[in-house]
């Protein structure tokens, strides 16, 4: 995805190569992550797709099944990995994890701690946001889903950016040698404020902590710790709402004139110079409305800012 060795470097301007791990897009919500493999042969419900067909084609291409059915292929950024990756925990998603790099003031060369790795969808967007100088430390208590992480870092080829560690960082904080090395801390734990005098000796003067909670009673016991050492402390819910965008055909002059569905307006068009025309009333129109599997609430992101010492 974001390697430092150029050769290796997942991207758009370069072609489909064996052994490459690339997303199978079918529709908006039907993806999965394939390794290449040039003998290989993916089946789906539109036909059987050669790998040894995917090899030499640049990322983003169309390609077709023996059906003639197709697919696109398309590079493993953070944004879609997200999407496809293994849930082993609850994870964040992109309206989340955009709002958390913005506010942890995250920018290339920067130094992350993160605690709660869980399936790493928050971790791929770090290292893409630190590279190529920074790194990103993230700790998990569970050594099977660390494990995990790390074979999922190496599969999306950001394995040297990042470095996982097996800890209980809500009993035992992070470990010493990175006192005053962060630039960032991001926690996800179930008992922040455990963790939260830690995460201060690890971050440098000015630093950014935030605190993601899916229950309010935590954030207020975050909060009453935080005032000790933190300022500028600040919560927010990030709620995401999404639009459906079709082409409708509605014939005007059969809307009934009690009805309560007002017809799309008939817009005039010009065509040549001075030359208009009315709009077919039976012709399609784009529509938006908001999707009806809006997505509620995941949680609370509290983020403070490390006192400066005089």
């Amino acid at each position: 995805m974001l390697l430092t060795d150029p050769s290796k470097k997942i991207s758009f301007n370069r072609c489909i190569r064996d052994g490459d791990l690339v997303i199978v897009y079918e529709r908006h919500d039907s993806m999965k992550a394939v390794k290449v493999c040039e003998s290989s042969v993916l089946q789906n419900r539109f036909g059987s797709f050669k790998h040894s067909d995917w090899i030499g084609k640049p990322f983003g291409s169309k390609v077709f099944s023996n059906k003639n059915g197709f697919v696109y292929l398309l590079a493993p950024t953070p944004e879609l990995w997200t999407l496809v990756l293994s849930h082993r925990t609850q994870i964040l998603y992109i309206a989340d994890i955009s709002f958390v790099i913005m506010y942890l003031e995250i920018v290339p060369g920067c130094v992350v701690l993160e605690s709660g790795t869980g399936s790493g969808s928050l971790t791929t967007s770090l290292v893409r946001t630190v590279a190529p100088t920074g790194h990103v430390y993230t700790f998990d208590f569970h050594e099977q889903r660390a494990a995990s992480a790390r074979e999922d870092f190496e599969r999306t080829g950001i394995d040297s950016l990042v470095t996982v560690g097996v800890r209980d960082i809500q009993g035992e904080g992070f470990p010493d040698e990175l006192s005053g090395l962060a630039d960032s801390v991001f926690l996800d734990l179930p008992q922040p404020w455990l963790a939260i005098p830690s995460a201060g000796k690890m971050l440098k003067q000015d630093g950014v902590l935030c605190s993601f909670s899916p229950c309010i009673e935590q954030v207020q016991r975050s909060c009453e710790t935080l005032r000790s050492n933190f300022t500028d402390i600040r919560t927010f819910e990030i709620l995401l709402r999404t639009y459906e965008v079709r082409e409708w055909r509605i014939n005007c002059s059969k809307i009934d004139e009690g009805s309560s569905v007002a017809p799309p307006p008939c817009k005039r068009r010009q065509l040549s110079g001075e030359e208009s025309v009315r709009d077919n009333p039976n012709s399609p129109a784009v529509m938006a409305r908001p999707s009806a599997e809006a997505k509620g609430h995941t949680g609370y992101l509290t983020f403070a800012r490390l006192k400066c010492i005089s």
